[in-house]
């Protein structure tokens, strides 16, 4: 009973979490025309390296009250090894996929773009399956399928020819699942906000790093572009990826993926109601299937053993 409450709290913040990124396509739709891809997505993370230390800062002056039973302290060597190569290891992953995005996006459809990305919801369970030997459930596999269908419903409309761009962000969609699997490995031993933190510090300088080779990042872009920053920085950054960490230590990385890649289903229905962009019915029945996905993949199912201890 008590390892279902801590699934049910994590698929919760989780399902927060995808909600929050969803919201954020309408915000980097607005960025796009006024600001370099990676000198947003370095602003954007610098952002929400200083907002994550702040709150950092704060839990420890309130002695970890947020998590007494599993607390941990970076004065601890292994947590610190794992805090630190966590955040550092997650960090690179997640600039690496953002990268093969945007330049996936030179030559594919957003809509495809979308779909193909999320497929890190399939790859999650390959991966713990061919490298980790981790058991994945009949009940998992079924949910992966029914995701992918509703995906398809919502993002394709067509059958356009697998291209360049395409296999880029199928790549990215690999990437991605690198960095899922890369925090479902380093949450449970570390500090998850710090964790955090060290993941912003490190896409950060990787992005900035790109941007001065390959843009011209300029003060005049960043205040352009300073309501989708403060929104993608705060919101999508600071609170969205620390709250996929600590979710992480309560749930299987198989049910993670799946539940994150609703961040697609929300950035349509975000596109309806902030952007007065009309869902067609397929889109509608996309959402369906995606939401009765989330909902299978939670039910428990009678001798069932957790994937955590």
């Amino acid at each position: 009973r008590y390892m279902q409450n801590r699934k049910l709290l994590g698929n919760g913040l989780l399902l927060l979490t995808s909600f929050v990124w969803g919201m954020a396509f309408v915000f980097q739709r607005d960025a796009a025309s006024s600001i370099g891809p990676f000198t947003f997505c370095a602003a954007r993370m610098a952002l929400s390296a200083a907002a994550v230390a702040a709150v950092s800062a704060v839990i420890d002056a309130k002695k970890g009250w947020l998590d007494r039973e599993r607390r941990t302290s970076l004065a601890d060597p292994a947590a610190r090894r794992a805090t630190l190569a966590g955040g550092a290891a997650s960090g690179a992953f997640l600039a690496l996929a953002s990268g093969l995005q945007q330049f996936g996006l030179r030559w594919t459809t957003a809509g495809k773009a979308g779909f193909l990305t999320a497929m890190y919801m399939l790859m999650v369970p390959l991966i713990s399956l061919l490298l980790f030997r981790k058991k994945v459930s009949a009940q998992t596999w079924a949910a992966v399928a029914i995701g992918v269908l509703g995906m398809s419903l919502l993002c394709l409309s067509g059958t356009e020819a697998f291209g360049p761009g395409d296999l880029l962000v199928l790549m990215c969609a690999l990437v991605f699942s690198g960095q899922i699997m890369t925090i479902d490995h380093f949450a449970p031993k570390a500090d998850p906000v710090k964790m955090a933190a060290v993941q912003f510090i490190a896409t950060a300088v990787i992005a900035a790093a790109i941007a001065l080779a390959f843009e011209h990042p300029s003060a005049r872009q960043i205040k352009d572009a300073a309501i989708p920053l403060l929104y993608c920085g705060l919101a999508s950054g600071a609170l969205g990826y620390t709250l996929q960490v600590v979710a992480q230590r309560f749930t299987d990385p198989s049910s993670a993926s799946l539940i994150m890649s609703l961040e697609s289903v929300f950035s349509v229905i975000g596109g309806a109601v902030l952007l007065n962009e009309r869902m067609t019915a397929r889109e509608l029945a996309g959402c369906a299937i995606m939401f009765a996905a989330i909902i299978l993949v939670q039910i428990p199912l009678r001798g069932r053993d957790s994937i955590r201890s």
